[in-house]
């Protein structure tokens, strides 16, 4: 027993080692047989190799899932070339060697091929294989060559609008960094497969030239040597050699033929996730066809002197699969609404049970409520793609603020339109839209070169003019500058905006002690000095609250920790240290803000003005509720202007002012102006320049 254990190990051992030997065995057996002479039984067993690689290629290349799933295919069509090429060189050395000795002479393969395919009779022969070399050459390669070359084209053309695509959905959260990294390796293995497929062809083709250009030789050759060397009369060196010829080139020509069309199918095949059976199934399988199909048959079939049997057997094949295929549609949705009304329960057979605290529901942190006919969207079984674009909301505004955002509980209500969903955040209506979930919305971003026909409406998330178009009408209206979005897009972007507009309210306790027990990790000592020694976790969770609630996001921890132990001890007031934090984390706000510029354009105040809101301020207890109302009017009217303005310039529209005023300014502004940032002169840093744009409140 051990004995044959270690058998068995150095076995798998062996195996393992030996396990890429195949290919380049096989391509110097090829070599090896245009220099060295074959046996007949030799060539009888390439022979049959040769046909049962083909055969195997045929039909991975039907039953494959996808084209890129048989990435190989390329290098295996040009091995199998070689492997074929090879085998016609020592073919024609044995046939013109020894051909003289009758037809058996070259192998029991080649002598089959000229007897029981042709018949036995050259002449046959020759139209056989002139029709398989033109049915290769003239129809299956050049086909299969010329898509091939406009794949590979198309597929190069369409790479840059594939990489944006991909990064599109990446920067709106969709997708995160593994998901895009595998898609980008999909869009380039489908640019390498059908760039090497385009070359392969051309394999093919010469394989076939030279299938042609050998028998030529053999016959012109062996009619020479039949006559000439050994003495046969013309008609039987002209029999001999042009069925050993035949034979030859239909045991190479054929399994060409079948790697002609395996070609010609793999190029042809929709790269998605389905063989090409369950594709010609799902996609000839209509039942209005299949039905008209058997009538017109059935028809022709009853017509005198037409063949009745035939016609008329074929019409009832015909309408039996559509019958089935009618069947096996309606026979689900049957048994799926016995189902549902066996799963109903009797109200008058359930006994009632006394209510306790179970029966009260916690309010959703974050909810989605749908109507019905929205239901497909969240739906898997019916395609729906909006729990997956939900998730990628979630991963993307996370990373970006620096906190995990609560799951969104999703339900239906029957008390919404049926094409309504709204958006609540602890039990409250945030936002609501209505949708056409079998149409896509057309967003004009402000400059289109047409208009397109739908159904007007405005973008749920920021209020730009769209339209409702029919999915056939998605290029079109691409081409117009619109930008066209699906209904779980819609969606998606809509929740997005809500949640980093309110992303102060889903932080609390809970969130902000796993942020802390996070640094803990990496700097524990930092964390003790904070809580509960320096300040409690409440006033910790209102100062990361003001930050998100005035759009600075709370990544970097550490920093923001770190301040809040330095200040800690000088002051409690949540406004200081929240102060304090943003200058401590000026670089990720301008970076925010400005990007990567070393000069920021801003807007200010006029001294006079910033003068009177210090003393308004001072007066009103630092609230901004002391500011005249017709001046707060005034103020907001020159902000929105400057706003503007400094936007059309493509610049980001900026506040700067003194740091007494900047909390009051950034109240002041969010809602009204929501596109403008308030910072304060201390969170410039040191390498960055100002460029004043604009001055509000300048006499003129």
């Amino acid at each position: 027993m051990q004995l044959n254990q270690v058998f068995n190990q150095f076995d798998r051992k062996h195996l393992v080692h030996l396990k890429g030997f195949g290919t380049p065995l096989l391509i110097m057996a090829a070599l090896a047989m245009v220099v060295l002479p074959m046996p007949p039984l030799m060539l009888d067993v390439l022979f049959s190799f040769n046909i049962a690689l083909a055969l195997v290629v045929l039909l991975v290349t039907i039953y494959v899932n996808k084209p890129l799933e048989f990435a190989i295919f390329p290098s295996v069509l040009l091995v199998a070339t070689i492997l074929r090429l090879a085998l016609n060189v020592a073919s024609t050395r044995v046939v013109l060697l020894e051909g003289h000795n009758g037809p058996g002479a070259a192998g029991a393969v080649i002598e089959s091929f000229g007897h029981v395919v042709i018949g036995g009779n050259y002449a046959v022969g020759i139209i056989v294989f002139a029709i398989l070399t033109i049915i290769n050459f003239v129809v299956v390669t050049k086909g299969a060559g010329r898509i091939a070359e406009v794949t590979a084209r198309f597929t190069l053309d369409a790479m840059p609008g594939k990489q944006m695509a991909i990064d599109a959905d990446l920067n709106s959260g969709f997708i995160d960094q593994d998901q895009a990294r595998k898609r980008r390796e999909e869009v380039t293995a489908e640019a390498d497969f059908y760039g090497s497929m385009d070359g392969a062809t051309k394999f093919v083709k010469g394989d076939a030239i030279a299938g042609l250009i050998i028998v030529a030789i053999n016959l012109i050759g062996g009619l020479f040597i039949g006559m000439i060397q050994h003495d046969l009369t013309f008609s039987s060196s002209l029999e001999i050699y042009t069925l050993l010829t035949i034979g030859d080139g239909l045991a190479a020509q054929i399994p060409g033929l079948l790697l002609s069309i395996g070609t010609a199918i793999i190029v042809t095949r929709q790269n998605k996730s389905a063989d090409m059976g369950e594709q010609m199934t799902g996609q000839l399988g209509n039942i209005k066809v299949l039905t008209m199909a058997a009538s017109l048959l059935g028809i022709m079939g009853i017509v005198p002197g037409m063949p009745h049997v035939a016609f008329l057997s074929l019409a009832a094949v015909v309408g039996g699969a559509a019958y089935y295929i009618h069947k096996q549609q309606t026979s689900p949705k049957s048994e799926l609404v016995n189902r549902k009304t066996e799963l109903v329960p009797s109200n008058d057979l359930q006994p009632q049970k006394e209510i306790g605290w179970d029966d009260v529901q916690p309010v959703d942190i974050i909810g989605l409520e749908v109507g019905y006919r929205l239901i497909p969207l969240v739906d898997k079984s019916q395609g729906g793609e909006l729990l997956t674009r939900i998730k990628g909301v979630r991963k993307k505004l996370s990373q970006e603020l620096g906190f995990l955002i609560p799951a969104v509980h999703i339900r239906d209500n029957l008390d919404l339109e049926p094409n309504t969903y709204r958006v609540t955040l602890m039990g409250v209506s945030s936002g609501s839209s209505e949708l056409r979930h079998d149409n896509e919305l057309a967003i004009n971003p402000g400059q289109v070169f047409g208009t397109v026909k739908g159904i007007a409406t405005k973008d749920p998330a920021f209020g730009l003019e769209a339209v409702w178009i029919a999915k056939n009408q998605r290029e079109h209206a691409q081409t117009l500058g619109y930008t066209v979005v699906d209904a779980a897009t819609v969606v998606a972007t809509h929740l997005s905006q809500i949640l980093s507009n309110n992303a102060a309210s889903l932080l609390g306790h809970e969130e902000v002690q796993n942020l802390l027990d996070m640094l803990a990790k990496a700097s524990p000592k930092l964390v003790e000095a904070l809580v509960p020694d320096t300040l409690p976790l409440t006033a910790v969770v209102k100062v990361l609250q003001n930050l998100l609630h005035e759009g600075v996001p709370i990544r970097d921890m550490r920093t923001i920790v770190q301040t809040l132990v330095d200040y800690g001890a000088r002051s409690q007031d949540i406004d200081v240290l929240t102060a304090a934090c943003r200058i401590s984390l000026r670089r990720l706000i301008v970076q925010e803000v400005a990007g990567a510029a070393t000069e920021i354009a801003v807007m200010t105040f006029a001294p006079e003005l910033e003068q009177m809101l210090h003393q308004s301020m001072q007066a009103a207890g630092n609230d901004g509720s002391g500011i005249e109302p017709g001046l707060a009017e005034r103020i907001q009217d020159s902000l929105r202007a400057a706003s503007q303005q400094q936007e059309l310039a493509g610049d980001p529209a900026v506040l700067l002012t003194s740091g007494i005023l900047r909390a009051v300014m950034a109240r002041f502004v969010k809602y009204t102006i929501p596109g403008l940032r308030v910072l304060s002169y201390q969170e410039i840093p040191d390498d960055k320049q100002v460029r004043i744009v604009s001055v509000v409140g300048q006499a003129s």
